[in-house]
């Protein structure tokens, strides 16, 4: 896991070190998705829904995961 320290411009924008760029396999134009999760900055790398496909796969399903209260 890399780490590094990066400055804010005057114009707001940070530069991601390129080890970090790198270590993410980040590309020119990539687009990132940036979120705050308990009170820290987050960015991950955007996928598309393709790749997602089968991320569940193999995982147990029970009946009392959804909640039938909730319908009318």
């Amino acid at each position: 896991m890399q780490k590094a320290f990066v400055k804010v411009s005057a114009k707001f924008q940070i530069l991601i070190p390129k080890a970090i760029r790198e270590e993410m396999k980040i590309r020119r134009g990539q687009e990132l998705f940036m979120y705050i999760f308990e009170g820290s900055i987050r960015l991950s790398v955007k996928r598309s829904i393709k790749e997602l496909r089968g991320m569940a796969k193999g995982m147990e399903w029970r009946r009392d995961y959804r909640d039938r209260a909730d319908r009318f």
